[in-house]
């Protein structure tokens, strides 16, 4: 073990979610300075892609939607590119103009909409109609959307990550939400255990995960949902039927980088039945918990 180093905890709150960052360093206020900087990192990431806030790219972008192209800088560009590959590996599925479904769905309520109220939102999804040319970005139906909130956080955890390696920082993690990037193992170099929750018992886990390096990251059908006449309605909607996904309860995929982790464990749940063969083919570690309550897993 490393003399007169230490593990400091610092916990915030961004996106909405109770955030986490670990750095091991020698003294309180040098992991305090680093974890400030990663922690404006985050911040800085949230004002400028959150589609609550009206100054965000992605809120000018989608106020003129049917209107005007939008200018986008190369770090905007770089996540449409990445929504770009996610739409065409997932077979369409990941789709980042179905953020639009979320009008449709209140969770608050626990109201399901009605067909004619869902075919009006489905027919606003269309990523393949979003027009790029050069550095603009422009969306062709009044009422279009794009939403970055399918990797947004991932991006985040690793961009922070990066920035406290940056600084020297070679044991600690970000934990943003429970999507997590490693940025090294402990002080005694054993690995960090990520427990995953239970899907259906929130203070229960089903399975305790050893990350040295590289992220995890988990989709859900019990972080926002309802039940109806004793089915239950999830977030994870799927962009073809406007309807949420039922197959799985819970997908954890682990991964070099937390957007990879973020946006497979997403495309696993949208993909449904053909998740798990979505699974073996990426190469990355996955739990994933079916709605028996079945497990199927590898290399974790």
């Amino acid at each position: 073990m490393k003399s007169g180093m230490h593990s400091f905890h610092f916990r915030f709150d961004a996106m909405g979610s109770g955030c986490e960052i670990v750095i091991v360093a020698e003294t309180k206020k040098d992991a305090q300075t680093i974890a400030g900087c990663a922690i404006e990192e985050v911040s800085r990431i949230e004002r400028k892609f959150s589609r609550y806030r009206s100054d965000s790219i992605v809120s000018r972008i989608n106020a003129a939607a049917g209107l005007d192209s939008v200018e986008c800088d190369e770090e905007t560009l770089s996540l449409f590119q990445y929504a770009d590959t996610l739409y065409e590996s997932s077979g369409g599925l990941f789709d980042i103009t179905a953020g639009v479904l979320r009008h449709a769905w209140d969770f608050g309520n626990a109201v399901v909409p009605d067909h004619g109220v869902l075919s009006v939102q489905c027919s606003l999804i269309n990523w393949d109609s979003v027009e790029r040319q050069g550095n603009s970005v422009r969306l062709p139906m009044a009422g279009m959307e794009v939403d970055f909130g399918g990797f947004g956080k991932e991006y985040a955890a690793d961009r922070a990550a990066a920035l406290i390696h940056g600084k020297g920082i070679r044991n600690g993690y970000v934990n943003l939400a429970g999507d997590i990037r490693v940025v090294g193992p402990k002080l005694d170099e054993s690995p960090w255990l990520i427990g995953i929750q239970d899907p259906r018992h929130k203070k229960r886990t089903i399975a305790s995960i050893p990350l040295f390096t590289g992220a995890l990251a988990t989709s859900g059908d019990y972080e926002r949902f309802f039940e109806v006449d004793g089915h239950r309605y999830c977030h994870i909607i799927h962009p073809r039927s406007g309807h949420p996904v039922t197959y799985w309860r819970s997908v954890t995929v682990v991964a070099p980088l937390a957007i990879t982790a973020g946006s497979y464990s997403t495309i696993a749940m949208l993909k449904e039945a053909d998740g798990l063969a979505f699974l073996e083919n990426s190469g990355m570690g996955y739990l994933a918990v079916d709605q028996l309550g079945e497990m199927f897993y590898k290399n974790i």
